[in-house]
């Protein structure tokens, strides 16, 4: 299995016994997660901004319009630091200290480039396959105009670490006899039946591929 080296930048600090450093593992919770969130400094100030990405390979995909700061940022030739977390239960400790969460978490680190104008197409169906599996060939495809109006970064994942938690909570020895009730409650992310858009002029039946969708 290959792994990430532990350097400086990537090395978990804090309880590192919850690190792993396994691309597959880093890579699963890459890929089950809906959303991530880019850390970029752009004059002194420190932006957070979340966004939509799909994984490539060993490159991180990431979209929007030509004018976001943060692709004209990435643009550039600046680092930046993309995060993302699974959140899998509330865990209800005896002490108030040790109360926390079961959690899958990724942390990335690279430089992207801009893809050119004859790499879109292909990043854009990467995109939304990634999303919706099944939907690039049942819906209008991106027009000559919204292609330029795109712009799209692919990230080479240079360095990253995952950091986990599960089980119950780690109390303090003394609190094991104590009346307070521990345990974990279980968090489940749960996709409901599809509601139709209120402006479908037809009776067009939902397809399969989103009647059953999951994660």
């Amino acid at each position: 299995m290959s792994t990430f080296p532990k350097t400086a930048r990537n090395r978990v600090k804090r309880l590192p016994k919850r690190a792993a450093y396994e691309t597959e593992t880093i890579y699963k919770i890459l890929d089950e997660a809906l959303i991530c969130h880019v850390g970029i400094a752009h004059d002194n100030q420190p932006f957070v901004i979340p966004t939509i990405h799909a994984r490539r390979g060993d490159t991180l995909l990431l979209h929007g319009a030509t004018t976001s700061r943060l692709l004209q940022h990435i643009q550039a030739g600046n680092p930046i630091c993309v995060a993302t977390t699974l959140l899998d239960g509330l865990v209800v400790a005896r002490g108030i200290f040790h109360n926390s969460m079961n959690y899958r978490s990724v942390v990335l680190f690279g430089v992207g480039r801009v893809l050119a104008e004859d790499e879109k197409y292909a990043a854009l169906h990467a995109l939304t396959e990634r999303l919706m599996p099944g939907r690039w060939d049942d819906a209008r495809l991106p027009s000559k105009k919204e292609l330029k109006a795109t712009m799209i970064i692919e990230m080479p994942i240079e360095s990253a670490t995952a950091k986990i938690r599960a089980g119950g909570p780690k109390d303090d020895a003394e609190d094991y006899a104590g009346d307070w009730w521990a345990g974990v409650i279980p968090i489940q992310q749960k996709f409901l039946a599809p509601q139709k858009d209120p402006k479908l002029e037809k009776e067009i039946p939902v397809p399969s591929y989103l009647k059953t969708y999951k994660r």
